[in-house]
C-alpha cells in the first residue's frame, strides 16, 4: 500500500497550508489573496504570485458583475467545465462561442482562427460581462481590437492564454491596455483553463460571500 492522504478535508487543509506557508502575498488586498490562492491551488506553483498582473480595482468589479447578473465569457469549452456553477450568486450565464456552426466560415472571411472569430458572436453579450481567456492568445488580441473599435466593454477581462506563440504578448497587450478595464492576467507563456476557471471560481465565492 502506499502511504498517502485519503481524507478529503485532510487534503484540502494541507493543501491551503501549503500556499499560504511557500507564496508571498505581501501587499496583496484580501479579495486578492483569496483569488491568488485559488490559482495557485489550480497549477501547484507558488512562485506564479509574482507573475500576475491585475488592475487594483479588477477584484471589486468583478465580483460586483457577478452580483449583477453578468454573464460569463469563455473562449474555450474547458474553462466552461470548470467553473463551478453552485458558486454563482444568480445562476449567471456560461456561455462558449467556439463551436457556433458559423464560426469556421466566418474565420475563413476573418482569416484569422477560429479562436479568434468566435469573440465576433460575443458582441451581444459583452457590455457589463466577465471575459475569460483560457486557452487562446488570438482571442484575447481579437476582443482587444474590437473594444478598441468601439465593441461594448466588459466589466472585467481574466486573460490566462498559455503556450509558446503569442500567449505572452497577448497578454502584455492586455496589462499595457489604456481602455480602463478592470483585468487580471498570469504574465509569460503561463496560463491554461484551470487557472481561468480558478479564478472565476474564487469571483463567484467572494461575490457570494458579499452582502
Amino acid at each position: 500500500m502506499y502511504d498517502y492522504l485519503r481524507v478529503p478535508q485532510a487534503i484540502y487543509d494541507k493543501s491551503f497550508a501549503t500556499i499560504k506557508q511557500e507564496a508571498d502575498f505581501s501587499g496583496l488586498s484580501e479579495p486578492m489573496r483569496s483569488i491568488g490562492t485559488r490559482i495557485i491551488h489550480a497549477c501547484g506553483m507558488p512562485e506564479i504570485l509574482s507573475e500576475l498582473s491585475f488592475s487594483d480595482d479588477f477584484p471589486e468589479a468583478a465580483v460586483l458583475a457577478l452580483q449583477n447578473g453578468a454573464p460569463v465569457l469563455s473562449d474555450c469549452e474547458m474553462v466552461t467545465h470548470g467553473v463551478i456553477r453552485r458558486f454563482l450568486p444568480v445562476n449567471n450565464s456560461v456561455i462558449c462561442t467556439l463551436n457556433k456552426s458559423t464560426v469556421p466560415a466566418l474565420a475563413t472571411e476573418l482569416q484569422t482562427t477560429r479562436s479568434a472569430a468566435a469573440i465576433e458572436l460575443w458582441r451581444e453579450h459583452l457590455d457589463g460581462s466577465i471575459a475569460v481567456f483560457g486557452n487562446a492568445p488570438t482571442a484575447l488580441f481579437h476582443l482587444l481590437e474590437i473594444l478598441e473599435q468601439g465593441a461594448p466593454k466588459p466589466a472585467a477581462i481574466l486573460g490566462f492564454p498559455v503556450g509558446f506563440v503569442g500567449a505572452a504578448e497577448s497578454k502584455k497587450a492586455l496589462a499595457e491596455s489604456t481602455l480602463n478595464i478592470p483585468y487580471i492576467t498570469l504574465l509569460g507563456r503561463k496560463g491554461g483553463s484551470a487557472m481561468a476557471a480558478a479564478t472565476v471560481n474564487a469571483i463567484a465565492r467572494l461575490a457570494g460571500e458579499s452582502p
